[in-house]
């Protein structure tokens, strides 16, 4: 254990980067915890996390707005999903780029669909900006608040490995069932 936390602690804020360019919020969370015990340090983790998941999104829309024959083409499986985060970000405006960050499933096909419209960069970077500084500070913040119980829920999933699936199969089949629901036809 011990070694595996010290290869974290040294490669930890490469790995935060890597991870957060595609909206890494369990690399996020491991720097917080890790940053509760000592072995990261939390703003340059926060930072390092706000960076990349900026540079991440903005590539996304890049890519979409420069690149749209090829985008379109991986994007044609996920239809509904693409109208859904299109029907958000009409209801919504602006703040669908800041919330996106925190719902899973959307935080890459957001970008993507507004890089298909004419929607302005400039525009789109000051929310993504904010967006990922709100992401971070929160996600980054929260993991270092709640250190103490997220060890303990740790400890908990170590001594009893049954809870591990059961939690995974609650929270993703959540997930499932919210977009499912969210992109239903009516």
């Amino acid at each position: 254990m011990d070694d595996m936390l010290n290869n974290l602690a040294t490669y930890g804020y490469l790995v935060v980067f890597i991870y957060s360019l595609g909206g890494g919020m369990l690399a996020l969370i491991g720097a917080g915890v890790l940053s509760f015990m000592g072995k990261m340090d939390l703003s340059l983790s926060i930072s390092i996390a706000f960076v990349a998941n900026f540079i991440g999104d903005t590539l996304l829309f890049y890519m979409s707005r420069y690149h749209k024959a090829e985008m379109l083409e991986y994007v044609r499986k996920h239809r509904r999903k693409i109208a859904f985060s299109n029907m958000l970000f009409k209801r919504r405006g602006a703040w669908i780029i800041i919330l996106k960050k925190f719902i899973y499933g959307l935080k890459t096909l957001v970008p993507l669909t507004i890089g298909l419209t004419k929607y302005d960069f400039w525009k789109f970077s000051g929310y993504n900006a904010l967006g990922a500084f709100v992401w971070a500070i929160v996600v980054g913040g929260g993991s270092f608040f709640f250190g103490a119980a997220l060890i303990e829920g740790y400890k908990l999933i170590s001594d009893k490995p049954y809870l591990a699936p059961i939690s995974l199969l609650l929270v993703g089949g959540s997930v499932w069932f919210y977009l499912s629901q969210a992109t239903k036809k009516r």
